[in-house]
């Protein structure tokens, strides 16, 4: 259970968000690039024009496993601490042991071919592209940073129908 404490704020789309995910993903190629088969923007900082928390989410693309221990390896070298999966197959989260300079932002290592990975780029694309639905989950998220404003699991379940819905539409359609 996640703390109870930190306040869910819900800002409108920034495009610095966009600029400080550049600059992110050009350190991390400097530490990782040559061991990658990319760095992609993910979560809703990535939509343009859709709010978000300003926490930029982040998922390193390997071919798999195997190169793993390298990249935590390399990493920590860098400052950041292995954190495992969070609960959740197909991605390794890591964070910074040090402030940067960077604003926030949730760093993930996901082969290829893992769910969480392909469920990031479809729900990005998909509200990319429907304007419709990006207005859909916009109102969601502010109702539900309203409604639970102290509370990030209650946020996070809140918003589960809408890409369980969505990704049924495209990642999983038949």
């Amino acid at each position: 259970m996640a703390e109870k404490t930190r306040t869910i704020e819900i800002m409108p789309y920034n495009p610095v968000w966009k600029t400080e995910f550049i600059k992110i993903k050009m350190m991390l190629e400097g530490y990782i690039g040559d061991l990658i088969l990319r760095i992609e923007h993910v979560g809703s900082t990535s939509v343009e024009g859709l709010a978000a928390k300003p926490i930029i989410d982040i998922d390193v693309v390997i071919e798999s496993y195997d190169i793993l221990p390298d990249i935590i390896q390399r990493l920590e070298k860098e400052g950041y601490q292995h954190q495992g999966n969070l609960g959740i197959e197909g991605r390794e989260a890591f964070q910074r042991t040090y402030k940067d300079d960077f604003m926030k932002y949730h760093l993930y290592v996901c082969p290829m071919d893992s769910k969480g990975y392909l469920e990031h780029i479809a729900l990005r694309d998909y509200l990319s592209s429907n304007q419709t639905a990006r207005k859909e989950y916009e109102e969601l998220k502010y109702r539900l940073a309203e409604n639970y404003r102290y509370d990030i699991d209650r946020y996070c379940e809140g918003k589960t129908d809408f890409i369980k819905r969505t990704l049924d539409k495209t990642l999983y359609k038949n």
